[in-house]
């Protein structure tokens, strides 16, 4: 098994359509501002977080989380707010965990599985990205789950780069896939909460 380069991502995303919409440079610079890098990069691709879907847990409206019955009141949908060059972002409380989706949609094939990191501009503002594993077989848009570990409030933007996926590809393919077993997240389009 081997980590897979930039130009095996392109071949892939245009023969396999294996990321949807598929950004085949690393772009840092949207209408002249910066932003957090999205897109191709050396060995990976810098996936970004929509605008739809994103859910903060609140005590307010939950009394407790339980992933075998997987409560939706005890999630809140935050007001999105625009900062001064026009960015998009939702602001996390400190020590809070969010629910979000990719912009892209994942297309894994049965001998690829892709593993989704953090990105380190987050990580040293204090957010972590959940290790969240794209199962060979699997497709879908990606359910990322972040916390907010600082002491303040985090910007958390949309549209731009929220972590990276590596991607390996084996010299065989699996027995079973996440499809042909029937994975409870296949084909997820939009936020799918726990189930099991």
């Amino acid at each position: 098994m081997t980590i897979k380069s930039d130009v095996w991502l392109r071949k892939m995303a245009e023969e396999h359509d294996m990321i949807s919409p598929f950004l085949p440079d690393l772009v840092r610079e949207t209408n002249g501002n910066r932003i957090i890098s999205a897109g191709c990069s050396s060995y990976g691709y810098d996936m970004r977080l929509a605008d739809d879907g994103f859910r903060i847990f609140s005590s307010f409206h939950g009394r407790e989380i339980d992933p075998k019955k997987f409560d939706e009141d005890s999630l809140i949908e935050p007001p999105m707010r625009e900062a001064e060059d026009g960015a998009k972002y939702y602001l996390l409380p400190p020590h809070h965990y969010g629910l979000g989706v990719t912009v892209e949609t994942f297309k894994m094939p049965r001998n690829v599985t892709g593993v989704a990191l953090g990105k380190s501009t987050y990580a040293r503002a204090g957010l972590l990205v959940n290790t969240t594993p794209l199962e060979a077989g699997w497709s879908g848009r990606l359910v990322v789950e972040i916390a907010n570990l600082a002491n303040l409030p985090l910007r958390v933007y949309v549209n731009e780069g929220i972590g990276q996926i590596l991607f390996f590809e084996s010299d065989e393919d699996c027995a079973v896939s996440y499809s042909d077993r029937g994975g409870k997240y296949q084909n997820q389009q939009g936020l799918t909460f726990a189930k099991v």
